[in-house]
């Protein structure tokens, strides 16, 4: 059988040849089964603080503090940008908040994440995150303002474009906010598979605001992360990813048809800012898979 040791040896050992630093936490839903690479450092959450917003989205509408299928009406030109969803649109929209949490989990939709933010507030995030024990994890911004420091930081008009910034040194790229756990959003791997336990588990939040959140956790679209590593069509995978220049990050709940479930966090920090390089995505899920099979055994 593969130890730990030798786990995290092949793990860091594909992050090298790939040019990453990674962050990682597994845990297996339902025993205290765990395994971790540098899982209580504090890491940059890039799109991922999008969950806890789901959280307390779902657990406000639960409550019965705004209804779900409220309509909201949204114009053209919101001042948040993204390079797809919402900020694309041309003409007027009416969705329902529950459509809008659809977008901003399912195509990680920077327009739909900001309205919602801005519905239940910074500062009820905060209180949910505090009354879930997640001490580390934390959403000081939208994606308007994170998106607005790395303007501000690089003196130019930054719309959530990498390829104009692919050929900054790296030293530069360190100097970003946005990339400093400490004075952006930030969780670590560890925490990040505690929220989704609990969300799982019906702990989080009422347990239909539970479902709603996993829901919508099971309808992102992407696959060439998490998803990559596990080819087994019977296998559910339910998953956030986050992106910025150089980090490329993503978590989720891995599910098999005998009943096994596994939370797992991969956050990674490449060399460079190339925003494509699929050997860095793929590699979220070549770490997730072999950590998730050495749980299983």
């Amino acid at each position: 059988m593969v130890t730990e040791a030798e786990l995290i040896e092949t793990i860091t050992g594909r992050a090298a040849e790939v040019g990453v630093q990674v962050w990682l936490h597994a845990a297996d839903l339902d025993s205290p089964r765990q395994v971790g690479i540098d899982g209580e450092e504090p890491v940059v959450t890039a799109s991922v603080f999008k969950v806890p917003v789901a959280v307390e989205l779902a657990r406000r509408a639960a409550d019965g503090e705004l209804d779900l299928a409220e309509r909201i009406m949204v114009p053209p030109g919101h001042p948040t940008a993204s390079p797809y969803g919402l900020a694309t649109f041309r003409h007027d929209v009416t969705m329902s908040w529950y459509d809008l949490a659809v977008l901003m989990i399912g195509i990680s939709d920077n327009v739909a994440t900001d309205l919602i933010l801005k519905k239940v507030g910074k500062a009820a995030v905060a209180e949910t995150l505090r009354r879930l024990d997640l001490p580390h994890t934390a959403v000081p911004h939208d994606c308007g303002e994170l998106l607005r420091t790395i303007g501000e930081d690089l003196g130019i008009d930054y719309q959530d474009d990498e390829r104009i910034l692919a050929a900054l040194p790296a030293e530069q790229l360190a100097k970003l906010r946005a990339l400093t756990p400490e004075e952006t959003c930030r969780t670590t791997a560890a925490e990040s598979t505690r929220l989704l336990g609990l969300i799982w588990r019906d702990e989080a939040a009422p347990a239909a605001a539970c479902a709603d959140v996993r829901r919508w956790l099971e309808l992102q679209v992407w696959p060439h992360r998490l998803r990559s590593g596990f080819a087994d069509d019977g296998v559910r995978i339910s998953g956030k990813t986050g992106t910025l220049p150089s980090l490329r990050n993503e978590i989720g709940v891995v599910e098999y048809p005998d009943g096994g479930r596994y939370a797992v966090g991969v956050f990674t920090r490449a060399v460079d800012a190339r925003s494509r390089v699929p050997e860095r995505d793929a590699f979220i899920g070549f770490a997730a898979a072999r950590a998730v099979d050495w749980l299983r055994r």
